[in-house]
């Protein structure tokens, strides 16, 4: 027999390839992946191995069978063997106890009632105490506590508190606020837990996120966008798929607006974007919406890798998702699939046959050749890549296209990503909201329910949303109407105040990612050996805690699309002897991309490499400005202690830090609070002048103290 495939015999037992993959791994057989080959040996072991554990499964069912009847038949005896209950004797003691206590009230309740009348009236006005609430086990706060609302809290007179602070040496009134290390002092004593708490972005979706649960977690279908150069066959090859006439009913045949749809294949669905190439993909990427599971990358076999594939690739890259490689066209008498393999290992996509971990499937769309062969291989990716959610719950996801339709109104497409979207539902679509009125799939069918990965058409919004925004369901209308209505507040302030794109001039303020932080850049160049070189260069240039990281490079114009990529990933293009074309000026000016243009390579590294030493955080360096001898000491009950000193070297400053020393021993570090002459405040105080200094914090100085003065001063990196 010949060899199989680790995911043909996983196919043939109805198994996962995982599990096939591991039982050889138990076995020694070395296998790397779901497309590795078995031999007839490797085979045969595992065909006994499934044998033997089919009848050890049926030994345990037997098994199962005969400890049930026993365990009934247990029950059965026991039910009739019970004792029978002790109420009776119970309730006997109970009646028993009611007649013994009938009587009692009858001895002399109404003499006592004649002598004691008015002594008991007395008595009972003492009595009239309010009763001491007991303190509570943990409170809350928001910002700081008064004395008297910390006393509430803790139920508590607040002199009771201000005493204990008094004890503490802090003087305090009733209205006065209390820090957090105040609040958690006074609780401790009353072993009271405090916790602060902390004002929720209401506009922020990802707040009201719910963490699902592993075993709630169910198998979902992938959601795969198929990209590409132009005319090489991307809705052809989906219309194929589909069995549909997408293209001739669009302009020209060339695809205009984002549509999604869905294909069953054994059983199993697979979800299908149709973008208008990979711009709309990364324009969504750029809002935030991971919404692609698998890339498809469509290549013409006569055409081969093309500007637009290449930066296709770089789009998926970027977003970090498994790509599948369609060469399609192979029916023409040009095609030459290995040509464009050779092509696509230059870019870092080495076929399954030649030691990569790249899918390659050779298909002809039009004729539709290898249409089932590409199938098969996304349902595979998809089980390696366990995609899963929880269909029990609300729902959430991404909006894929949005239009103002004259009859309807305002019509999404959603991509439904978590959860279960039903018609009635209360939600919020990017800073638009409202209720579920309709819902309608992709055959053009009214749904009531839409699953994940399930994409539906809703009306009911009270505005159109943007595509690539996220959208969540909300239990109340209140609340979802109050989110939405947040979320379209915030959104006029920000454009009233829209916040520019990284630029050169001041990555220091915006680029603080974490320790190591990276210029994203796209290089253009006029030829492909200067694009090479700066890349190269750029590459090398070396800044402690930064990192270049270059996402595209191409030869050519500066374009719409380069524009679109740099907006996304929040990238600088460099143009070194390349303009950028009118639709790319248009894009950048409205997406406020930083565009840089050079003719002379060395001034490209120079300007990066300043500008990443201005991002990094500024080194600071002590510089000691004065020193002063306290030889004076006046105490004041409203302002502390005054030092009277004398500025024995240097001058002190009035914004200067202050070491205290004493007998050579640092005692404290703190600040100035006031620096006077006389009676007047004054900046500075100049070697062998004498001044009166407080501090902000310390005041046990003594006569014979030294305060050193010193500065934090910027240093230039190097």
């Amino acid at each position: 027999m010949s060899k199989i495939r680790v995911y043909e015999y996983a196919k043939e037992k109805n198994v996962s390839s995982k599990e096939i993959i591991t039982k050889l791994k138990d076995m020694n057989i070395e296998v790397t992946n779901h497309m590795s080959t078995i031999n007839e040996t490797a085979k045969d072991r595992l065909d006994k191995s499934f044998t033997a554990k089919s009848a050890g499964s049926e030994k345990v069912a037997i098994k199962t069978g005969n400890s049930a009847n026993t365990t009934n038949s247990a029950n059965n005896s026991g039910q009739n063997n019970k004792p029978k209950s002790k109420s009776g004797g119970g309730a006997q003691n109970r009646n028993q106890q009611q007649r013994n206590g009938a009587k009692r009230p009858g001895k002399g309740g109404q003499n006592n009632n004649r002598r004691g009348g008015r002594n008991n009236n007395r008595n009972k006005a003492p009595q009239q105490k309010r009763p001491e609430m007991p303190t509570p086990d943990k409170i809350t706060f928001k910002g700081s506590l008064t004395v008297s609302e910390l006393a509430a809290k803790l139920h508590r007179e607040s002199t009771e508190i201000i005493k204990k602070l008094f004890l503490q040496g802090v003087m305090a009134t009733k209205n006065q606020e209390l820090d957090k290390d105040a609040l958690e002092m006074i609780c401790a004593e009353y072993d009271v837990e405090v916790e602060e708490e902390v004002d929720v972005d209401v506009t922020d979706l990802d707040n009201y996120k719910i963490e699902d649960k592993t075993e709630d977690m169910q198998e979902r279908p992938a959601v795969v966008t198929i990209m590409g150069h132009v005319d090489h066959g991307k809705t052809t090859l989906l219309d194929s798929i589909r069995d549909t006439k997408v293209t001739e009913g669009e302009a020209g045949g060339i695809t205009q607006h984002i549509g999604a749809y869905q294909v069953e294949e054994n059983g199993k669905k697979i979800t299908f974007l149709d973008t208008p190439g990979h711009a709309a993909f990364t324009s969504m990427r750029s809002r935030g919406a991971q919404v692609t599971d698998i890339a498809i990358l469509v290549v013409a076999a006569d055409d081969g890798v093309m500007p637009q594939t290449v930066e296709a690739i770089n789009h998926a890259k970027a977003a970090e998702v498994p790509i599948i490689i369609a060469v399609n066209k192979i029916d023409l008498e040009g095609a030459n699939p290995d040509r464009v393999m050779q092509e696509l290992t230059e870019h870092g996509l080495i076929p399954e046959d030649w030691g990569g971990d790249t899918i390659f499937v050779q298909l002809s769309a039009k004729k539709r050749e290898g249409i089932d062969d590409l199938l098969e291989m996304i349902l595979l990716v998809t089980e390696v890549e366990e995609l899963k959610a929880n269909p029990n719950r609300l729902a959430e996801g991404t909006v894929i296209e949005a239009q103002l339709d004259k009859g309807r109104g305002p019509v999404a497409t959603l991509l439904v990503q978590n959860g279960t979207l039903n018609i009635g539902d209360s939600i919020v679509v990017g800073n638009a909201f409202g209720r579920v009125r309709a819902m309608v799939n992709d055959m053009g069918r009214r749904v009531k329910t839409a699953p994940p990965s399930t994409p539906v058409e809703i009306t009911g919004l009270n505005v159109v949303p943007n595509a690539g925004e996220q959208f969540m369901v909300f239990e109340d209308e209140k609340q979802a109407r109050q989110v939405g209505e947040a979320r379209q507040q915030k959104q006029v302030e920000q454009n009233r105040s829209t916040g520019a794109r990284v630029s050169l001039e001041d990555l220091f303020n915006q680029i603080k990612q974490g320790e190591v932080k990276d210029i994203n850049l796209i290089v253009k160049a006029d030829v492909h050996g200067s694009v090479e070189a700066m890349a190269a260069s750029l590459e090398k240039i070396e800044v402690e805690g930064v990192k270049v990281r270059i996402i595209h490079t191409g030869v050519g114009a500066i374009t719409e699309s380069d524009v679109i990529l740099a907006s996304a990933s929040n990238a600088i293009i460099i143009g070194f002897n390349v303009r950028p074309d009118v639709n790319a000026k248009k894009a950048a000016e409205s997406e406020n991309v930083d565009i840089r243009q050079h003719r002379i390579i060395y001034k490209v590294i120079e300007e990066i490499e300043s500008a990443m030493k201005g991002m990094l955080d500024p080194e600071f360096e002590e510089k000691v400005i004065g020193q002063a001898e306290v030889r004076q000491i006046i105490k004041v009950s409203r302002i502390g202690t005054i030092a009277g000193s004398y500025v024995t070297e240097g001058k002190i400053t009035r914004d200067a830090s202050i070491r205290v020393i004493r007998d050579g021993v640092v005692i404290v570090e703190d600040e100035i609070d006031s620096l006077k002459r006389f009676k007047d405040d004054v900046r500075e105080v100049a070697t062998n002048y004498e001044c009166g200094i407080t501090l902000n914090n310390f005041h046990d100085l003594k006569e014979g103290d030294v305060f050193e003065a010193y500065v934090m001063e910027e240093i230039e990196r190097k």
